[in-house]
C-alpha cells in the first residue's frame, strides 16, 4: 500500500534540522514526508495530511491580542499556515500541530492565544530544553487518552505562548500541573490534534510515537473514505 503523503510546515530558519527528525517519525509510522515553508510550494490538495510543525510565536494580529515585547515573529508563515489549515479542514485532511502548531490549529479555527502563558499560570513550571521534563496530564474521555493511556507524561516544553479560548469544534484534551492547556484536539472529522511540546524529539517513547501513528492512520483513513478518528483511535500506544 503507498504510504500516504504528510505535508510538513517548518521555519525558514531551523527547518533544515527539524524537517528531518519530523520526517523520520513519519516514517516509523507509515507515512511519506513533503517540507512546506513560506515562499516554498504547498497545496493541501496534493497531500494525505498534515503536520505544522513548531517555531516563531503567532502574531496576536490573527486573533486580536496585543503585541508582547518578547514575541518573535515571522508573518508570511503565520500566514501560510493559517490558510492550510483552513484549506485541510475544508478539504477534509487530517492535521497535527507541533507546539506553535498546536496553537495555529487553534487561532485558525477562531480561538486565541495567551501569550505570556507562564504569568497567567503561575504553578505552571518552566523548562527550556527538549529533554522530557515537564509533566502533562492527558483529560478523561478524550482521543488523546485513546492514543497514550492514562498515566501522566514526561515531555518537553519550549513554548512560551499557550491556547486561551478554544476554536471552534475543539476541546481541551491536556493541561500540565499548573492548568495550562498542553493539548487540543477535534472531537469529529476531519482529525485534528495539537499537542503543546514536541514529540519529534521523543521518537525513543512509544507514547509519543503513537502520536504521528494516529496522523498517518487518520491520513489512510481519508484515502479511502474512512472515518479518520475511529482509525487514529486504533493507533495505539
Amino acid at each position: 500500500m503507498t504510504r500516504p503523503l504528510i505535508g510538513v510546515t517548518t521555519s525558514n530558519r531551523s527547518g533544515w534540522r527539524i524537517f528531518p527528525l519530523v520526517a523520520l517519525n513519519i516514517w516509523l509510522a507509515g507515512g511519506r514526508a513533503q517540507r512546506w515553508g513560506a515562499g516554498r510550494p504547498s497545496d493541501v490538495g496534493g497531500i494525505d495530511g498534515l503536520v505544522i510543525g513548531g517555531g516563531d510565536d503567532i502574531s496576536p494580529d490573527l486573533y486580536g491580542g496585543e503585541l508582547v515585547a518578547s514575541a518573535r515573529l515571522d508573518p508570511a508563515r503565520d500566514a501560510l499556515e493559517r490558510r492550510l489549515v483552513t484549506e485541510a479542514q475544508a478539504q477534509g485532511k487530517p492535521v497535527l500541530g507541533i507546539c506553535r502548531g498546536a496553537q495555529m490549529i487553534n487561532v485558525a479555527l477562531g480561538g486565541t492565544l495567551d501569550q505570556d502563558a507562564y504569568a497567567t499560570h503561575e504553578d505552571s513550571r518552566r523548562y527550556r530544553t527538549i529533554l522530557p521534563r515537564k509533566t502533562v496530564r492527558v483529560l478523561s474521555h478524550t482521543r488523546l487518552l485513546a492514543l497514550t493511556g492514562p498515566e501522566e507524561m514526561k515531555v518537553n516544553a519550549l513554548h512560551s505562548q499557550a491556547v486561551r479560548e478554544l476554536g471552534s469544534g475543539l476541546r481541551v484534551a491536556a493541561r500540565d500541573t499548573g492548568g495550562m492547556i498542553q493539548a487540543i484536539e477535534r472531537t469529529r472529522d476531519p482529525f485534528a490534534l495539537g499537542v503543546q511540546w514536541h514529540p519529534e524529539h521523543l521518537f525513543y517513547a512509544r507514547r509519543q510515537r503513537a502520536l504521528f501513528r494516529a496522523l498517518v492512520a487518520a491520513a489512510a483513513a481519508g484515502l479511502r473514505s474512512g472515518n479518520q478518528v475511529e482509525a487514529a483511535g486504533k493507533a495505539t500506544a
